[in-house]
């Protein structure tokens, strides 16, 4: 019971959508109807507004780690073992990819699980964010940014701590990265993906 309980949470807590707050907060138009469409920082971006994009970065990733953070703080002395932390971690994840309170239409996870995985290790949290900002640098494309990411986020986790705990928990999120990103590929793959800062 615990454990579902926590897991209840992580997804809770998943669920707030940061952009539409902000968005709304700062006066500008609701992300979901511009551009991607998407409820994240980068389609907020579109909007012109580098402040709100930023604030929804920031809140986006820190739903991921506060989750994962609480669970590992608490869940413990509740009987909560290491798969009930990775169901707490893929959770909150699933929170912000199918969110409660916007029917279940969410975004695509790249900041959350950046939280995630900050909050399970800052080594692992940084090597994956500089992998991400490498390739966005380079190729200026959000998109193919998160998904070089999310490939080697898994790799670097067991080759810094092996199959452990959380591997389950990270494998899925890569795979489901991968999976929220697919209309990305084909337009990555045409040439027809709009580069980071774009309007549309």
């Amino acid at each position: 019971m615990a454990t579902l309980v926590f897991i209840v949470l992580a997804y809770l807590i998943g669920s707030v959508p940061f952009a539409v707050i902000v968005s709304r907060t700062m006066g500008l138009a609701d992300p979901r109807s511009y551009g991607s469409g998407n409820p994240g920082a980068t389609n907020v971006l579109r909007s012109g507004n580098k402040k709100a994009a930023v604030l929804t970065l920031i809140g986006d990733a820190l739903k991921g780690w506060l989750a994962v953070y609480l669970a590992e703080r608490f869940a413990p002395a509740w009987g909560v073992g290491d798969l009930g932390l990775a169901a707490v971690a893929l959770a909150v994840f699933l929170g912000h990819l199918y969110p409660v309170f916007l029917r279940f239409a969410g975004g695509k996870g790249v900041a959350t699980a950046a939280g995630v995985l900050f909050a399970i290790s800052p080594v692992l949290g940084l090597a994956v964010m500089a992998t991400w900002l490498i390739i966005a640098i380079f190729f200026r494309y959000s998109s193919l940014a998160a998904l070089v990411a999310a490939v080697f986020a898994p790799l670097y986790y067991v080759f810094m701590f092996g199959f452990g705990p959380y591997s389950p928990a990270v494998i899925v999120m890569a795979m489901l990265l991968i999976y929220r990103h697919r209309a990305n590929i084909g337009k990555l793959m045409a040439g027809k993906e709009s580069r980071i800062g774009q309007k549309k």
